[in-house]
């Protein structure tokens, strides 16, 4: 299958953006956070790890270090112990025991709002600062995560592997008022319908509009499924 041109990806993302909006109109954002230090710190744990779980563990975590002061004054130790639960704890205990004693420190405890501040911090990716930048700060700003990285490469709109490339690609297709927005939806539509072992194509309301559907293999099988009168199945 030929791949887009900038003008049709362009096209293509307005296009899905209103099949996304009717799709998911009640969007909700995943993690739990009262401000930029409590995103900076989900983000942070998300690594390998569910959403559900990082709420979980910071349901209890903020009760205990309700700010990055108390993160700063804690010990290493104890910031460990707290996050036991959470996939690859020691080492994001470290981070986030780094990053709270420079947010003091260098920034009188306020979490920076710049790409190059945020990525200077232990612990923080590009798809940390960018979850800070868009969900906190309201900075434009696009989620690579794995769902969107791979789903957007179905979809037609990204056609790089790697996270960084794939975050310049959307830049250049998707409105600049729909970046914060466009990883949230692919987490959501990730979950619903897109999921990386199993592609309901069947009943994916943006099947119309997906270049996946349109590869010859897939079409085939889509094609058997529905003389079959399947109303879902993996693809």
């Amino acid at each position: 299958m030929a791949r887009l041109s900038l003008k049709a990806k362009k096209e293509l993302a307005l296009n899905l953006i209103t099949a996304l909006e009717q799709a998911y109109p009640d969007l909700e954002k995943t993690l739990n956070y009262r401000d930029a230090w409590e995103l900076l710190v989900g983000g942070i744990l998300g690594a390998q790890t569910t959403d559900e779980q990082v709420n979980r563990v910071t349901a209890i975590l903020f009760i205990d270090y309700p700010t990055v002061y108390d993160f700063a004054a804690a010990s290493l130790e104890q910031i460990t112990e707290a996050i036991r639960t959470v996939g690859l704890y020691r080492n994001k205990a470290k981070f986030l025991y780094g990053s709270a004693k420079i947010i003091v420190e260098k920034y009188d405890g306020i979490v920076p709002q710049s790409r190059e501040e945020l990525l200077g911090l232990p612990g923080v990716g590009p798809k940390v600062a960018s979850l800070v930048r868009g969900d906190y700060y309201q900075i434009p700003a696009i989620v690579v995560d794995t769902h969107c990285g791979r789903i957007s490469q179905l979809l037609g709109l990204a056609n790089k592997t790697d996270p960084h490339s794939i975050e310049l690609e959307l830049m250049k297709v998707l409105p600049q008022a729909d970046w914060i927005r466009w990883g949230h939806f692919m987490v959501t539509h990730g979950r619903e319908y897109c999921k990386a072992r199993c592609r309901n194509c069947l009943a994916c309301p943006l099947a119309d509009l997906c270049q996946y559907p349109q590869r010859k293999t897939v079409q085939k099988r889509l094609i058997t499924a529905r003389q079959q009168n399947q109303e879902n199945g993996c693809f």
